[in-house]
């Protein structure tokens, strides 16, 4: 039974530093601008998601294009903030736009 309490006493102690260190953060930077360089296509169940071309303006990755999904309104030109710049979209399957 002690060991039990032990045991649970010490995962407790580990969530805690684990939350005050940062370890669930997505990522140790700070959010970064990036460009819209180009609209790919729509996706989401509905259509509700428009895969773009962004380039990043600053930070670790500046310079770095990736593809992201954006939700909302979005144009060619138009300054979005990304979280993290490590994960990229999956590339949409079928047509895409191609004269935008």
């Amino acid at each position: 039974m002690a060991a039990q309490k032990q045991q649970k006493d010490k995962g407790k102690q580990q969530n805690e530093q684990a939350s005050t260190t940062g370890m669930g953060k997505l990522s140790e930077e700070d959010p970064v601008n990036a460009e819209v360089e180009q609209l790919i296509g729509r996706t989401g169940g509905r259509g509700e998601v428009t895969q773009v071309r962004a380039k990043i303006l600053d930070g670790r990755n500046k310079g770095r294009a990736l593809r992201r999904n954006v939700k909302g309104p979005v144009r060619i030109g138009d300054l979005i903030t990304l979280r993290e710049t490590e994960i990229e979209a999956r590339r949409i399957k079928g047509n895409t736009m191609r004269s935008v």
